[in-house]
């Protein structure tokens, strides 16, 4: 009998993000001179490829047009090591763009989003999916569709483990009464507070939201607290842990990183606490850089991380 590879599943959006920066006092109605980066970006896709870079066995399923965006963004993930073969390709489809505009204090000042496509997401194209959401451990999803995770979530209950980021308050919002049916969730400070329905001013205002969440049946509770560092709890163990003297550049990408590294202790049977500081340290890589995702991001710099970083570590009781 063939013994199948097993594999951790993410489900979501890929997005080409455009930004352009001044250089210096924006005008508005005019050329700016400055710099324009292109990277490949959105939320599921910087999760998939974190978790490829410290070696996860990862599928990606996504949604693209025909367009040279979309054909770039799957060589992308041949070479990053993660399969996006199942993802829909939509003949005549814009691959979803995020193009903005910063001042020259890096304040957004004009943005264009075009994901019309995601809409073509739909109820029968996850049946057609079905075979390969049944044979993950994990499926990673996040809140921007709603409607589909709960189609998912309604479907496919008890063949894989599920692993929620919200995203933002907002769409936290829109999947709260989901939220027991997730092994695992990574809200930050304010779509805890919109999940568990009460305000986070003070550690017994977390400890308590932890409960909350464990008592649902929610079976591991990561609460990002910013540079507080991580509350974490799976009703054996609660606590905090935050890296000290951390050099922040772009906190963008952070969180990504951080579900990325759960995966990775997920599917490699490391403890709990041991996982946390792993998520964190790819977390710390993120941030020193101007980039989504740290271009050396990989196995060895997180564990040259792990055991370089100053802890600050609570264990409740």
């Amino acid at each position: 009998m063939e013994n199948k590879q097993s594999y951790a599943l993410v489900f979501g959006v890929s997005v080409f993000d455009i930004c352009g920066f001044t250089d210096r006092h924006y005008r508005c109605n005019d050329s700016n001179p400055g710099k324009v980066k292109t990277s490949f970006g959105g939320v599921c896709r910087n999760i998939a490829e974190s978790m490829a870079r410290v070696g996860v066995n990862t599928k990606f399923i996504s949604i693209l047009g025909d367009d040279e965006t979309g054909t770039r963004m799957l060589e992308h993930s041949n070479v990053m090591n993660y399969d996006m073969s199942n993802s829909l390709i939509i003949k005549g489809g814009n691959t979803p763009t995020y193009m903005a505009v910063l001042n020259e204090q890096g304040e957004m000042v004009s943005a264009v989003v075009d994901m019309k496509i995601i809409d073509e997401f739909t109820t029968e194209f996850i049946d057609s999916k079905s075979e390969i959401i049944k044979g993950s451990e994990y499926m990673i999803l996040d809140a921007d569709r709603p409607d589909l995770v709960e189609y998912i979530i309604k479907t496919f209950n008890g063949h894989t483990k599920f692993i929620l980021d919200p995203v933002s308050a907002s769409k936290a919002e829109h999947v709260k009464h989901l939220i027991n049916n997730f092994h695992t969730i990574k809200p930050n400070r304010y779509e805890a507070e919109i999940m568990c329905g009460f305000e986070i001013k003070n550690e017994d205002d977390l400890r308590r939201a932890g409960k909350h969440f464990i008592d649902l049946g929610i079976e591991n509770v990561f609460i990002t607290l910013d540079e507080d560092g991580i509350y974490y709890n799976n009703g054996k163990l609660e606590g905090k842990i935050k890296a000290n003297n951390v050099k922040v550049v772009n906190v963008t990408g952070a969180g990504d990183s951080f579900v990325a590294g759960i995966a990775h202790g997920y599917t490699n049977q490391v403890n709990l606490v041991d996982t946390v500081k792993f998520a964190i340290a790819m977390s710390t890589i993120t941030i020193s850089t101007e980039e989504t995702i740290h271009p050396e991001m990989c196995y060895n710099l997180v564990e040259e991380y792990v055991e370089n970083i100053d802890w600050t570590e609570i264990e409740y009781k």
